[in-house]
């Protein structure tokens, strides 16, 4: 058994109740969700946008494979509406995203999945919501706790519990 850690964001349409769907296609098509995190919001991250982003990190407990999962994500996504991915960096406001975070402790490297997640120690949208399900979660490449990634974090956007 595999345990799979993803953010779920989004700011545009009705994030909550697409969370909700996601959730249900997540525990339908991939795996248990064993533990989920409350809805933060903050501010958008990379770029400027009218729109309040809501963030969630779900847990999940799942017999697949990082590809596998990255393509099972990836097809949620656009049922809920999202048609296409940021490229080169450059955000945009969307429906939905679904991220891969961590996949057990395991380092990932390939032309179409980083594991652990790039950015994620950078971003407090991120870890507020890791925070609360996951404090004491070794981050594989860093070899710091979520707790410590979070209290050291540089990120100025608030981010706050919905």
């Amino acid at each position: 058994m595999n345990t799979l850690c993803l953010l779920l964001g989004g700011n545009l349409g009705e994030v909550k109740i697409n969370f909700e769907k996601a959730c249900l296609l997540l525990d339908e098509t991939v795996g248990s969700i064993s533990r989920a995190s409350k809805i933060y919001k903050s501010e958008a991250w990379g770029f400027q946008s009218n729109s309040i982003f809501l963030n969630k990190v779900v847990i999940i407990e799942t017999q697949m494979g990082a590809l596998e999962i990255l393509n099972q994500t990836q097809k949620i996504e656009n049922i809920i509406g999202r048609k296409e991915k940021s490229k080169n960096q450059v955000y945009s406001d969307r429906l939905i995203d679904i991220d891969i975070l961590f996949f057990n402790q395991e380092i990932i490297e390939t032309p179409l999945l980083i594991i652990p997640h790039p950015r994620l120690h950078f971003r407090n949208f991120t870890l507020s919501p890791l925070r609360e399900v996951a404090p004491e979660f070794i981050h594989p490449k860093l070899n710091k706790s979520i707790d410590w990634l979070y209290k050291n974090c540089e990120d100025k956007i608030v981010c706050t519990l919905l």
